[in-house]
């Protein structure tokens, strides 16, 4: 059995995944961190179970026909409160993306996130998603 340290630096490690994925338009890579049943609940939309995650996420990306400026997810202020093989997980974001004027915050905000140990790994069951700063 894992200890609390190990565990939290295994879900610090999906966390960190979580953005890369995202960044890199893995879509279907990123919905695979989430249970078959899991739900991501954004500022633009909510989607249950793992191919709907990955089409709502692709769905974001673009807008019309252009894909958004590249951008990166950062999260930082990671809490996680683990209670047997479920953790409550708080942390908050920032996306800095390029635009014509150069790099600038594109929006921040927190995570709200409730995982499980599932077959030795650490899955997001909900994660929501806190907008609170956006252009």
């Amino acid at each position: 059995m894992p200890t609390a340290v190990e565990d939290k630096d295994a879900i610090r490690e999906v966390l960190a995944e979580y953005c890369f994925r995202l960044d890199d338009a893995r879509f279907a890579e990123m919905a695979a961190l989430f249970t078959e049943d899991g739900t991501w609940d954004t500022a633009f939309g909510k989607a249950t179970g793992r191919a709907a995650i990955a089409e709502l996420a692709s769905s974001l990306r673009t807008r019309g026909e252009q894909l958004r400026p590249r951008a990166v997810h950062l999260v930082t202020n990671i809490a996680i409160a683990l209670d047997d093989a479920r953790a409550h997980v708080r942390s908050n974001w920032m996306v800095m993306q390029n635009s014509p004027q150069g790099p600038r915050v594109g929006s921040g905000g927190a995570y709200i996130d409730e995982m499980v140990r599932a077959d030795g790994r650490w899955l997001f069951r909900h994660r929501r998603i806190d907008r609170f700063i956006a252009p």
